[in-house]
């Protein structure tokens, strides 16, 4: 048996093992990066794919004589075409909800840096204006507290529970958006964790924006497609609410022209809320463990029959 893992860097760049998946198999290639035009090749013959980003369309899967079984590295697997998956008899897994405290740490670390601007005051003294200054404090922004706001969380399932969880811990109210729309879209944050769908592409729009209370800040560790960015730009620009803070964009990497990079009133983390070691860690005992249950003849995180 032989496996590929296309896009193993973003999961193990140096600092994990694969050893647990190695010794289960012949052959074990794990490449950082696969670009489009060398998915073929490198599946080659391979029994086995692993993966996160790469597009395994019906065409690849087609001309991969060997290949029985992919195994998506990540929770999602939209880049998997299982339809056609499921039609050539190949089993793809995933690796389900194994970041819930990461992206939820993430999501109020996000909070708190628009609420203190850490980051901010941090450059200032490491550049020498606070052994220049007249006073023993003082602030660049304003800062402000989480005590006695409101969050609106979008996407009320195990992340979205556990970030209500510890804002409530802060002293914030929480509103559900499947349950009160209004509440949470007049909140003085507006929190993203819902899965991205065709019917909630760009949801954030402009409408939503000049909806939402004046002064709210959005946050965003979900997808970047629920997002117009654009729009976005534009809303953060004209004041309609004082800022935003997303771990996701539209495309990833950003273009050189995305509209929300520059912008003071916006913080950008590059997709990092689910990578701390530890559940980098999970995601290969998981993969691991996905596939020995298929060799076993079993079935463990299937999203194909």
């Amino acid at each position: 048996m032989e496996i590929v893992v296309l896009d193993g860097y973003t999961i193990n760049p140096g600092d994990l093992s694969w050893k647990k998946i190695e010794l289960m198999v012949d052959k074990f290639t794990v490449f950082d990066k696969t670009p489009p035009e060398r998915i073929q090749s490198r599946i080659g013959l391979c029994d086995i794919v692993m993966t996160s980003k790469c597009q395994i369309t019906r065409e690849i899967m087609e001309n991969a004589p060997n290949l029985k079984y992919i195994g998506s590295t990540a929770t999602g697997y939209n880049n998997i075409d299982v339809e056609a998956a499921a039609d050539l008899g190949i089993v793809v897994t995933n690796i389900p909800s194994y970041a819930t405290d990461a992206v939820a740490q993430h999501t109020i670390a996000l909070m708190l840096e628009m609420t203190n601007n850490v980051g901010l005051h941090n450059v200032s003294v490491q550049s020498g204006e606070w052994e220049s200054s007249n006073y023993f404090c003082y602030w660049k922004k304003p800062i402000s507290l989480l005590a006695g706001k409101s969050i609106g969380i979008i996407g009320y399932g195990e992340i979205g529970s556990k970030v209500a969880e510890i804002a409530k811990a802060f002293g914030m109210t929480v509103n559900i958006y499947s349950r009160d729309p209004e509440a949470a879209m007049k909140s003085d944050y507006v929190s993203l964790h819902c899965p991205l769908t065709k019917e909630n592409e760009k949801m954030v729009n402009t409408s939503f924006l000049v909806n939402m209370k004046p002064g709210a800040i959005l946050i965003n560790t979900a997808r970047g497609g629920l997002v117009d960015e654009r729009a976005l730009a534009d809303a953060l620009k004209a004041g309609f609410i004082a800022g935003a803070a997303t771990d996701v964009l539209t495309t990833e990497p950003p273009e050189a022209d995305c509209p929300l990079i520059g912008l003071d009133n916006c913080i950008i983390t590059p997709h990092m809320a689910w990578a701390p070691k530890e559940m980098r860690e999970i995601i290969i005992d998981t993969l691991a463990d996905n596939l020995q249950a298929w060799m076993d003849g079993r079935s463990q995180n299937r999203v194909t029959d």
